[in-house]
């Protein structure tokens, strides 16, 4: 009698289980703690980083004697208003916001309009000098704005257009760190698509209007971003270009709350109320645009 052995053939693993297995490879351990150290880093950073933001915040809801006694605590032990509302009731803080809106909004228009006409033409048309304006153009980043204070200060009283608006606006209105941004990313468009349009008979400026300026559109973002945020952080230009209270911008109002101008003692709630309203403009306007800043030209073709 002979005994038989039943023998069982395994399974094949499931494709489903296959792949989960496959998109999901086991990592070293020495990688694993590569990758913890990185982010255990990255986290104490962006700690130190926002910590100032916050203790801001916290402090300009606190009382005087609070802030004061315990500047750097996030939870204040009374919640207080008083900052705000001595802002808003008691102060030109209104006045300094509309001034900053006004010059904040001609400025990055223009600064969109005027770089991107200077960096096509850079990047697209030929004429003489083009080189020599470009090195020109280089040559202006590298000069510390510090430097043009008094000789922008002597151009703007010269041609009457100090203490005004136009003062404020005008010198603005462009920049060489756009131009810079906007030619490259000109050069990166292929030539073909704007070929196309002048066969189909469209002219320079309406080859730039309709077709290579759409095609820009993350370059135009990052000017936008990079114009507001310039323009409505801007303090040296304002200082030599106006001094009627009825001028005065964000910067130059909350600078001076650091000189007791509206109440004496270190008015910590205030000052810190004043740059917290400040920062949100700019804060909203990154978090809505950060994700097209600077990808791809849209829409182009193969040459």
């Amino acid at each position: 009698m002979t005994a038989t052995v039943s023998t069982k053939t395994p399974t094949p693993p499931s494709p489903s289980r296959r792949l989960r297995s496959l998109s999901r490879p086991q990592l070293p351990t020495r990688a694993v703690a590569g990758r913890s150290l990185m982010y255990a880093i990255l986290t104490v950073l962006a700690i130190i980083y926002i910590a100032p933001f916050l203790v801001q915040v916290a402090t300009s809801f606190k009382t005087d004697v609070e802030a004061a006694s315990n500047p750097i605590s996030l939870i204040p032990q009374t919640w207080s208003t008083a900052a705000y509302e001595k802002l808003f009731l008691n102060s030109d803080f209104p006045v300094w916001f509309k001034n900053s809106a006004i010059v904040t909004i001609f400025v990055t228009l223009g600064r969109v309009f005027f770089n991107s006409l200077a960096g096509y033409a850079l990047a697209r048309l030929q004429f003489r000098g083009r080189t020599v304006i470009f090195a020109g153009l280089i040559a202006v980043m590298s000069v510390p704005g510090v430097v043009l204070l008094i000789p922008k200060f002597l151009v703007i009283n010269q041609i009457g257009i100090y203490d005004t608006y136009v003062g404020m606006i005008v010198p603005l209105l462009t920049d060489a760190a756009g131009v810079f941004i906007m030619k490259n990313f000109f050069e990166s468009i292929p030539a073909s698509v704007e070929e196309q349009a002048r066969i189909d008979g469209a002219g320079t400026f309406r080859v730039f209007w309709s077709i290579v300026l759409p095609m820009a559109r993350p370059a135009l973002i990052t000017i936008v971003i990079l114009s507001f945020q310039g323009s409505w952080n801007e303090l040296s230009h304002f200082i030599v270009a106006t001094q009627s209270p009825e001028l005065t911008t964000l910067t130059k109002g909350v600078a001076s709350l650091a000189s007791g101008e509206l109440s004496q003692g270190t008015q910590y709630p205030l000052k810190l109320a004043a740059a917290a309203i400040m920062t949100i403009p700019v804060a909203v306007m990154f978090f809505i645009f950060q994700k097209r800043i600077m990808n791809t030209t849209d829409g182009a073709v193969k040459e």
